[in-house]
C-alpha cells in the first residue's frame, strides 16, 4: 500500500488489489481470478496495512470488499504460503500467523461499517475476512467453507473460534469448525452467518445500496456502536450499561447529534456532518 499526498488529503493505492474511492465509500476487490481470489504474502500484509489506514481516512465513511469471477477469496494460495511455510521454522510460521491475525483485527477495530459482497467462493482466511466484516451479502449459489481443519490447522485462526460462535451459536460453530464442510449461501442465511442472499446480477446493485446508507449515516455513531458491541462481549451487566452511558454522552456531544436533532424538527433527511 501506498499513500500520496493529494491537494486536501491522502490517497491510498494498492498494489495487490483494487483499491477505489467514491463518495465516502473505499472499495476492496481480490483481483487474482485465475486463483479465485486466494492470498499472498503481499496481499496479506497490504490488507492489514489498508484497513489500519483506513482508520485515519476521514473522507471514507463505509468499505465495501468483495472479489471478481467466480471467487470472493479462496484463501491462503497452495504454493505462495503453504507450499514455503512448510520449509520454514517454527518462529516465522508464528509470524504469518499473526499477520493474518492483524488482518482481521484491524477490520473488526475500524470504526467505520465493512461489507463484504460475497461474489463466490469465500474460504479458509476468505471466510474469516467476510466473518470479521459487519455485513455479509451473499450471491446466490456460492458457497462458504472454513476449511482449517480439513488440511490438519486449528479452526481457530484468524479471530474464527472467538468470533463464528457468536455469530451462529456455539452449537453450529463446533460443527462448522470441526467438519470444515461448505455451507451453501441459502444455509448461511438459515443459522445467521450471511445477512441476505440476492441473485448474482443483483449482488453489485444489492451490496452498493447498503454501502450507501451506511455512508450517508452518521459515521461517529455507528463507529460507537460498533466499539461498543465487540467491547461489551467481555463485560458484566453494570459495567457495560455504565460504559453505554459515557459512549451515549459523547455521542450526544457531537455536530450529529445536533443534526438530527434539526432534522426531526424541520422534518427533513438528516445531512449528517460525519464529525
Amino acid at each position: 500500500m501506498n499513500r500520496t499526498k493529494g491537494q486536501h488529503r491522502t490517497v491510498i493505492t494498492a498494489k495487490h488489489f483494487l483499491y477505489d474511492e467514491s463518495e465516502g465509500i473505499a472499495r476492496i476487490t481480490f483481483n487474482r481470478p485465475d486463483t479465485l481470489g486466494s492470498l499472498t504474502f503481499d496481499v496479506y500484509a497490504e490488507l492489514r496495512d489498508t484497513f489500519a489506514q483506513l482508520q485515519r481516512e476521514d473522507q471514507v465513511r463505509c468499505v465495501l470488499i468483495t472479489g471478481q469471477g467466480r471467487g470472493f477469496c479462496s484463501g491462503g494460495d497452495v504454493e505462495e504460503i503453504i507450499g514455503k511455510l512448510l520449509s520454514r521454522g517454527s518462529k516465522a510460521m508464528t509470524d504469518f500467523a499473526r499477520m493474518t491475525g492483524d488482518l482481521t483485527r484491524n477490520i473488526c477495530e475500524l470504526r467505520k461499517p465493512v461489507v463484504a459482497a460475497l461474489n463466490g467462493v469465500t474460504a479458509g482466511a476468505g471466510a474469516a475476512i467476510a466473518l470479521a466484516s459487519d455485513f455479509r451479502i451473499a450471491a446466490k449459489g456460492i458457497k462458504m467453507a472454513f476449511l482449517f481443519n480439513r488440511v490438519g490447522l486449528t479452526g481457530a485462526d484468524m479471530g474464527v473460534a472467538y468470533l463464528l460462535p457468536r455469530i451462529v451459536g456455539t452449537a453450529r460453530a463446533i460443527e462448522i469448525l470441526y467438519l470444515g464442510e461448505p455451507i451453501p449461501a441459502d444455509r448461511a442465511l438459515e443459522i445467521g452467518l450471511v445477512n441476505k442472499v440476492v441473485e448474482p446480477a443483483d449482488l453489485e446493485r444489492e451490496s452498493m445500496a447498503l454501502a450507501r446508507k451506511l455512508a450517508d449515516g452518521p459515521t461517529f455513531a455507528t463507529g460507537m456502536t460498533k466499539v461498543m458491541i465487540y467491547n461489551e462481549w467481555t463485560m458484566a451487566i453494570q459495567a457495560a450499561i455504565e460504559a453505554e452511558a459515557q459512549a451515549q454522552t459523547i455521542c450526544m456531544l457531537s455536530e450529529d447529534f445536533a443534526e438530527g436533532y434539526r432534522a426531526f424538527k424541520e422534518k427533513r433527511p438528516p445531512q449528517f456532518h460525519k464529525k
